[in-house]
């Protein structure tokens, strides 16, 4: 039997007040899987992921990876070092290769000190060199090169405080896959990714020859890299071998048979409240098992559909032929110009999508347009009925 790199054992998860969002999760995980992690919002993705990362230790029964197995993770909102720029966030990936390498040019520099012991240095400096050999960590600054093209990130020396969130999220992503781990913990990561970003990250992970676990609401993300499905419904982990499209088509029949279940149930429960309601004298032992079976089928949870079959967006106020009218707006950082002289106008009841590759000035355009930022020039004019609604990429406006 495979020795499986990742295992739950009873793994659940209580908040107050004494709610489940996790419970009684029996997995194992195989060497090399791709998993896509499937749930409605708050059914624990995220949560599943912050227990498999060893983030979140507060858990009930037993979350334990294989021996000395390397985890890297990727949150849904990463951190970048606001002090180091571009290539100083990228090094902490290889941060350890990177020591080693500096140790073994200091002791290189020692060796000019005619009082050095040069028989303890020669020594260490062996045993840096087996190190580094097995790390892979002389051709170093090549592997940064072709990381850096490969994600298309923004230059080694750029500041990460004015980069977009997506170029953010690709300097997050080069450091975590130079770390070299042998199990990805990726939680939604194709937010704010562009659509050649996605394609190479999906090329990258088919290729990956350790285990990949990762929540995506991308559809196409999922059949293009997933052979595995773990759906969390209801705090329970249904696990299903295939792409996304196979389980949904699974699934379609899963619920079908789940409801002839229900169905018959719910007629085995009207027959037996009926009977409830004659309240028949002289049945006391009889009684009891019979009410003790109504309760027992009153209890049994059916699997639901979870998704989200409908979006309601209420109608706004009355638009005027004026909605937003924008002139010869120009905006850069530094010597980045993002735009120069842009012009247009969105006319009432349009549905406009904005595209364009990370860095390009698409979340600084909607700033401008709610106000949050300021064009260097140029105009914008918004109608004198409109109010503007904006939910930006980190979802800080959203209440709760």
């Amino acid at each position: 039997m495979a020795q499986y790199i990742f295992t739950m054992n009873g793994v659940g998860k209580v908040v107050p007040p004494k709610k489940f969002i996790l419970k009684d999760i029996y997995l194992n995980f195989f060497p090399g899987a791709k998993i896509g992690v499937l749930g409605y919002n708050g059914a624990g993705k995220s949560t599943l992921l912050r227990i498999m990362a060893g983030v979140d230790k507060d858990i009930v029964g037993e979350a334990r990876p294989q021996p000395g197995i390397k985890i890297g993770y990727l949150p849904q909102e990463p951190q970048l070092n606001p002090d180091k720029d571009v290539r100083g966030n990228v090094m902490e990936g290889v941060g350890e290769i990177a020591e080693l390498l500096q140790r073994f040019n200091d002791i290189s520099n020692e060796f000019a000190n005619p009082d050095a012991d040069f028989e303890k240095l020669m020594a260490e400096q062996a045993e840096l060199q087996d190190k580094i050999d097995a790390g892979g960590g002389w051709d170093i600054d090549r592997k940064l090169e072709i990381a850096a093209d490969a994600l298309r990130l923004p230059p080694w020396d750029a500041d990460v405080n004015h980069l977009s969130g997506g170029e953010k999220r690709r300097v997050a992503l080069c450091r975590l896959l130079l770390s070299n781990p042998d199990m990805l913990i990726l939680d939604e990561p194709t937010n704010h990714l562009d659509a050649e970003s996605v394609a190479w990250l999906e090329r990258f992970l088919q290729d990956f020859p350790g285990t990949v676990v990762a929540v995506t609401h991308d559809r196409y993300f999922l059949d293009n890299v997933a052979g595995w499905i773990l759906e969390l419904d209801r705090g329970q982990g249904i696990p299903f071998e295939g792409n996304y499209s196979q389980w949904l088509e699974a699934k379609e029949k899963r619920l079908a048979q789940e409801e002839k279940t229900e169905s018959a149930r719910r007629k085995a429960m009207e027959q037996e409240l009926e009977w409830v309601r004659q309240g028949a004298k002289g049945r006391q032992a009889k009684s009891k098992a019979r009410l003790a079976r109504f309760e027992e089928m009153q209890s049994v949870e059916f699997q639901k559909r979870s998704e989200t079959n409908e979006l309601y967006i209420p109608p706004g106020p009355r638009l005027g032929d004026k909605v937003i009218e924008v002139e010869n707006l120009s905006k850069a950082f530094g010597d980045r110009v993002l735009y120069q002289g842009m012009s247009f106008s969105v006319p009432k009841g349009a549905v406009v999508g904005i595209i364009g590759p990370n860095g390009v000035g698409k979340s600084t355009l909607f700033r401008m347009l709610t106000g949050q930022e300021k064009p260097d020039s140029g105009s914008i004019t918004l109608g004198e009925t409109v109010q503007l609604a904006c939910v930006d990429q980190s979802r800080d406006a959203l209440d709760g």
